[in-house]
């Protein structure tokens, strides 16, 4: 491991090799992924938050005319998140991993604070694009530590368990609807966000950045990561261009049902916000929750198998989105929609999971936060479009099941096109 040189296979690593030879005790490499849970989940928690208790805002801001406005007022925060990841990922790459999470942390909190505070659709409208930027800067940042942190043996397997923080989040989120019942929509906001400021405290005490090697800190300062280079080394390959597109076929079914599952039950089940709510995110997050644990495991497996084996697994997951979402949009019964949600939710965690461990079998370390930040740049706008684009066709009178349809016709399409995708057969895990 001492020669950068030296192509390793990848049936014959052993897991705890990389990450001896550059000073990270397991116990430490791990330990990351513990502290980078509660913020993943606290920044998914308040995107839930905003859909399940959309019936409370709307009656307490009149200045949300209709389903069409609350579709705008979701999708700036998806516009602003999506546009500014590439930033947030290269000032990852460039300069500290671990203060971009941290900074990214702090905005998170008091953006979420002032939510709780607004008066108006402006004001509403400034609070979710600011926390656009805030997240923007998070999940690049926070999957290439991990990434630096846990070699190819682990690293499907961690990143999992860091997106199940995701799903613990959008699932807590689900909960608003009872506290915005119970209490006031602003409590949701204020108490969460005061959260956050309390764990930014713990993370500026013990979250660390990956040591560095020194042949890897001297390649570096012999060679800064630019933005231009990044971007050659990033676009010049067809397989970063499928990885691309991949990314975003599924992301627009997942925004989709994020912000739109919980109106479409109640309209179609006659369920009132507060159980709307929790059943749109408890079940597929749950199912999420085991999905991304699940698939890391496998994926990990499979690569014993072949350099192909996250991809794999990964195109299991999206092509179990087929099924489940034309069960979704045409269910019959409650009960048939809740397990055609539980059978999204697996689904989507075998392809949540895998999306940067194939990232990186496709770039190099330092350009792996921008070059997620590219992928979230394509696949969240493409969502925020069609989060817009559903709230339009609700006002027309246009059926959810039509959007369900849709979103499965392109989830099959992902499904064949990442099979396309073909990394080398030997590669360095530390780098690759």
């Amino acid at each position: 491991m001492g020669n950068r040189d030296q192509r390793l296979d990848w049936k014959n690593v052993d897991p705890y090799e990389c990450e001896v030879s550059i000073g990270i005790s397991r116990f430490h490499a791990w330990a990351v992924v513990g502290l980078l849970w509660p913020v993943v989940m606290l920044n998914y928690l308040d995107r839930q938050m905003v859909s399940t208790i959309r019936a409370s805002i709307r009656a307490d801001i009149p200045g949300i005319a209709n389903d069409q406005d609350f579709g705008t007022l979701m999708a700036v925060f998806m516009w602003v998140y999506a546009f500014l990841s590439p930033v947030g990922g290269y000032i990852a790459d460039k300069f500290n991993r671990r203060w971009t999470i941290i900074g990214s942390l702090f905005v998170w909190s008091a953006v979420t604070w002032a939510t709780g505070h607004c008066t108006s659709y402006s004001q509403m409208l400034s609070c979710r694009a600011v926390m656009g930027i805030s997240e923007a800067f998070y999940i690049p940042a926070a999957l290439a530590l991990i990434a630096d942190f846990h070699p190819g043996p682990t690293r499907a397997r961690a990143v999992g368990i860091h997106q199940s923080g995701i799903y613990a989040g959008l699932a807590l989120g689900g909960v608003g609807g009872y506290i915005a019942q119970t209490s006031s929509w602003r409590n949701c906001f204020t108490w969460f966000g005061a959260a956050g400021i309390a764990y930014a405290l713990v993370l500026l005490v013990a979250l660390k950045d990956k040591p560095s090697s020194v042949e890897e800190t001297s390649r570096l300062k012999g060679h800064p990561v630019t933005i231009g280079d990044t971007i050659r080394a990033l676009w010049s390959q067809p397989a970063f261009w499928i990885l691309v597109v991949y990314f975003t076929l599924p992301a627009i079914a997942g925004w989709v049902t994020k912000n739109w599952l919980p109106t479409y039950l109640a309209d179609t089940f006659k369920l009132s916000e507060g159980p709307a709510g929790l059943s749109a995110t408890g079940y597929i997050q749950m199912a999420s929750f085991v999905g991304v644990l699940l698939g890391g495991v496998v994926a990990d497996w499979w690569m014993r198998a072949t350099p192909r084996g996250r991809i794999f697994t990964s195109a299991l997951g999206v092509f179990l989105l087929v099924p489940a979402l034309l069960g979704m949009g045409f269910a019959w019964s409650f009960g048939a929609a809740v397990g055609f949600m539980l059978l999204f939710g697996l689904g989507w965690g075998f392809f949540d999971c895998n999306n940067m461990p194939i990232l990186c079998q496709v770039a190099r370390p330092e350009h792996r936060a921008t070059g997620y930040g590219f992928m979230n740049l394509v696949s969240i706008s493409t969502g925020a479009g069609a989060t817009v684009a559903l709230g339009w066709m609700r006002d027309h009178g246009i059926r959810f099941s039509m959007a369900f349809a849709i979103s499965a016709a392109l989830a099959l399409i992902s499904s064949a096109l990442i099979l396309f995708l073909k990394p080398a057969q030997k590669q360095d895990p530390n780098e690759y």
